[in-house]
């Protein structure tokens, strides 16, 4: 059974300030990666389970 990969993309054109947060109370169970991209790169990867 293959599993299903989900993409979720934004783009914000301005932050108000230096703090983004990622509110996870409405996401289904599992494993998830978080990766944060500047210039086309991933500067950082980080998974956690919920």
């Amino acid at each position: 059974m293959s599993k299903k990969v989900k993409s979720f993309k934004c783009k914000i054109d301005y932050f108000p300030k230096y703090n983004i947060y990622l509110n996870v109370n409405h996401l289904d169970e599992g494993d998830y990666t978080l990766k944060i991209v500047y210039k086309n790169r991933v500067i950082k990867k980080t998974t956690f389970k919920k």
